[in-house]
């Protein structure tokens, strides 16, 4: 791996981090919410100390989908690596995740990973009735235990932005499970209150949340990674920066549009 792949890594943990903040108790009881909705279409810049490393697009169909009989939010995200990071590594990951309207619970999750000659392509099947991920690659067809109430690396972020965020205390720390790559992850998140972030757009009010991170030879100590998501109706992440060992990055919304709130 180069240091293209480390900084994949990277971001794929940070948006595990951001979608596992929080999730539902019942699988399907109904979450209302009025922060997102379908059509909704999100880009974010990725830099890498001075260089510009990678973009990541974030889509919501406009058409509803079902699976398991449940209507659902078609999840679109797309990350490619730019200029000069291609040099050493050309990548083109999708995510994609088929989301209940009415839950805010995955139904099914699919990954299609395009790193220089490397190719693996995924999708996971949610049974929330039997609590199991029935998983097919191109090894063939696995199924899993899986936690009550599990979430996949994008369903789980769209919760997040359900929550009234002023029912959490500042520093309340949550343990949720959600499943990535055959393994469920329990992951700790911070919520560590109110801040005003620096943008492209200005000066944004916004809710502050640090993912709990175990030692490791990648991130720089148990705060390194800082996520900030907007304080107003939309709760959109915002930004979000890292600490590592060798250097830092930081992810930045560059574009938005088609937001249920203006």
């Amino acid at each position: 791996y180069t240091a293209f792949n480390m900084l994949l890594r990277v971001v794929l943990i940070i948006l595990i981090s951001i979608s596992t903040a929080f999730h539902a108790k019942d699988s399907y009881r109904r979450v209302a919410q009025t922060s997102f909705g379908a059509g909704e279409h999100l880009e974010y810049r990725v830099h890498y100390g001075i260089f510009n490393a990678a973009n990541a697009v974030v889509d919501v169909s406009p058409q509803i989908q079902y699976v398991n009989g449940r209507p659902c939010y078609k999840i679109n995200i797309v990350g490619t690596t730019l200029g000069a990071f291609s040099w050493f590594a050309k990548v083109r990951d999708e995510w994609q995740s088929w989301t209940d309207t009415s839950a805010i619970v995955s139904h099914k999750f699919y990954r299609n990973i395009q790193e220089n000659n490397y190719r693996k392509v995924e999708t996971t099947l949610f049974n929330h009735d039997t609590d199991d991920a029935i998983v097919t690659d191109e090894n063939g067809t696995k199924k899993f235990d899986v936690p009550n109430h599990i979430q996949d690396a994008i369903s789980g972020y769209f919760y997040l932005r359900t929550l009234d965020f002023t029912r959490l205390a500042p520093n309340e720390v949550v343990d949720v499970p959600t499943f990535f790559e055959s393994s469920v992850y329990k992951l700790k998140v911070k919520y560590k209150g109110k801040d005003t972030v620096k943008t492209k757009f200005g000066r944004i009010k916004a809710l502050k949340i640090i993912p709990i991170l175990p030692n490791n030879e990648l991130f720089k100590g148990e705060n390194s990674i800082r996520i900030w998501v907007s304080d107003d109706a939309n709760k959109v992440p915002i930004k979000v920066e890292v600490d590592l060992w060798v250097g830092s990055l930081v992810m930045e919304v560059s574009s938005y549009g088609g937001a249920r709130n203006n």
